[in-house]
């Protein structure tokens, strides 16, 4: 969205718990905890990952401008500050080349399986469902139109196993889910 003047956007300040990645395991967002306690989804495009990670570590404070969504507790950022003033803000891509993982839709990681309870339903930037943040926080990821069919397994307070595709690096753990089952009845995993 860099296209949005940050200025005109209401700012929100909190503290970075975790980072949040992509199935290429590059930061696209992180969960901002608030001094009462709660906490919130922050996306940001994956072209601003390098620059947060490297101005930011979780427990910093920072401040963000975004966008809301209707009816989700995220915010797709336009821009963000950090404890030390740096501001990075959504200049959008910068196209120098060409990165094949991208373009031909390769997810990397290695076969996965996973279980927790599910903490927080997990949002893509227009607030689409896109999966769920684990206890541990491994983020569970999964196409849009599969989440949507799939919202009691991806509610706070659902215990999973899921099995997928992962990437788990210094920034965190993230699974492109291919099957999911509530770990209650574990006998019925269902496939997306």
């Amino acid at each position: 969205m860099h296209w949005i003047d940050p200025a005109c956007l209401l700012e929100t300040r909190g503290k970075v718990v975790l980072f949040l990645l992509n199935s290429h395991g590059e930061a696209d967002g992180f969960i901002l905890e608030h001094a009462d306690g709660t906490q919130q989804q922050v996306h940001f495009p994956p072209h601003l990952g390098k620059s947060v990670t490297r101005n930011v570590t979780a427990g910093d404070t920072v401040r963000v401008r975004g966008v809301k969504p209707r009816d989700v507790t995220m915010i797709a950022a336009v821009a963000l500050t950090t404890k030390q003033g740096v501001e990075i803000a959504d200049e959008g891509p910068h196209h120098h080349g060409h990165d094949a993982k991208h373009e031909h839709g390769h997810h990397g990681g290695a076969p996965m399986e996973v279980q927790g309870e599910v903490v927080m339903a997990l949002y893509g930037p227009k607030g689409e469902l896109r999966g769920a943040l684990l206890e541990d926080g491994t983020s569970l990821r999964m196409p849009p139109h599969a989440a949507a069919e799939l919202i009691a397994y991806l509610s706070p307070g659902a215990h999973v196993q899921a099995w997928g595709h992962g990437v788990k690096n210094k920034l965190g753990c993230t699974v492109d889910v291919h099957d999911i089952a509530e770990l209650v009845d574990a006998e019925e995993g269902l496939e997306i």
